[in-house]
């Protein structure tokens, strides 16, 4: 792509600033389409043995008009940056569909429409430009805990084989016009692991670094991710990675996040990312929390000093990052931790001894 690379020191530098504002749910917006299974298969993939509908990634290649226009209702409503659909783009992900062979081609895709909607955006008002955060999703495997009660031991992904995926799927997503690098919902630290050392190999090969976001998601109110780990320990066991950016997204409602954002933002050396969903799933899996309440509970994240970038997840829509744009408008925004060199240690907990 011919934009220019954005480096992780003018990313940091645009952090000090102000508070940037990340997208809200693709899921969400997709939904409201209402796409049949024609829909999702378009022309090219008509006879796929499979079937497609669901695969929300694939609409990259069959409603490429539908994904930019997304985008750019996100970013006119306010966001800075938007994310590539790509959250299951890997071919671990894809594998449900039998279109492992696609991951790349919608990997760069799903990249491509963002880049076109955040440059179209940022040459009407050039003083601000518009970032793309080529997303890595979790997959659908996790290499810390057995998918089968009678085996412990059994793992049904290896290390080696997410690091193969999550390359391929970061190539693609430079290609295609990223700006960033997300590991999005993280909800296993090994995959993530696996993720981050993907990643930092692409950067080896290309020979250059883009900035990198790693945002890791509470499953429950027991505080911990589904490997077992608390905010503090999934920090520090990552923390070696120095992302621009630590965050937390998806799961929680900003009312049950808020400790955990606290607490995040109290070790984080990097800067805090976080967006929530719109409150918890109703009995018919929707989300029901307004834009108006959402934005109050960020906004005050922000005047408490948490944050440095906010957006919203599942449920989320253009109103609530239009709203969330407006309450957080002129708070200033989080001065990370200073680094302090302290020895950590990380199990399912956080451990920093005293010597």
């Amino acid at each position: 792509m011919s934009q220019a690379r954005l480096t992780p020191a003018q990313l940091r530098e645009l952090l000090q600033q102000r508070i940037l504002i990340l997208d809200g749910a693709m899921g969400t917006m997709i939904q409201a389409h209402q796409f049949d299974e024609e829909d999702y298969r378009g022309a090219e993939f008509a006879d796929w043995p499979s079937d497609l509908k669901g695969n929300n990634d694939l609409l990259a290649l069959t409603q490429p008009e539908v994904i930019k226009d997304i985008h750019r209702q996100y970013l006119l409503a306010g966001a800075d940056i938007v994310e590539t659909n790509s959250f299951n783009a890997t071919t671990i992900a894809m594998a449900d569909y039998q279109m492992e062979g696609l991951s790349a081609r919608i990997n760069r895709e799903a990249a491509a429409l963002a880049r076109q909607a955040c440059d179209e955006v940022t040459a009407t008002t050039p003083e601000r430009p518009r970032f793309v955060a080529g997303v890595l999703g979790p997959t659908n495997r996790t290499a810390s805990i057995s998918p089968d009660v009678n085996d412990p031991g059994f793992r049904n992904v290896s290390f080696d084989e997410l690091v193969l995926a999550y390359k391929e799927s970061t190539h693609a997503l430079v290609e295609g016009g990223a700006d960033i690098i997300m590991l999005e919902t993280i909800f296993d630290t090994l995959n993530a692991k696996a993720a981050a050392f993907a990643v930092l190999e692409v950067f080896d090969e290309l020979g250059y670094e883009l900035p990198v976001m790693i945002s890791g998601t509470i499953t429950d109110a027991s505080g911990r991710t589904l490997s077992g780990q608390t905010t503090e320990a999934f920090y520090h066991s990552m923390a070696h990675v120095q992302p621009v950016c630590f965050g937390l997204n998806c799961a929680l409602g900003p009312d049950l996040l808020r400790p955990y954002v606290e607490a995040l933002s109290t070790v984080s050396e990097a800067y805090v990312s976080v967006h929530p969903n719109a409150g918890l799933p109703n009995e018919f899996g929707e989300y029901d929390l307004g834009a108006e309440e959402m934005a109050a509970e960020i906004a005050d994240w922000a005047r408490q000093g948490f944050v440095n970038i906010v957006g919203g997840c599942c449920g989320t829509t253009p109103e609530h990052i239009r709203t969330i744009a407006e309450a957080v408008a002129g708070v200033q925004p989080r001065q990370p931790k200073s680094v302090s060199h302290q020895f950590n240690l990380a199990g399912l907990e956080a451990f920093s001894p005293e010597w």
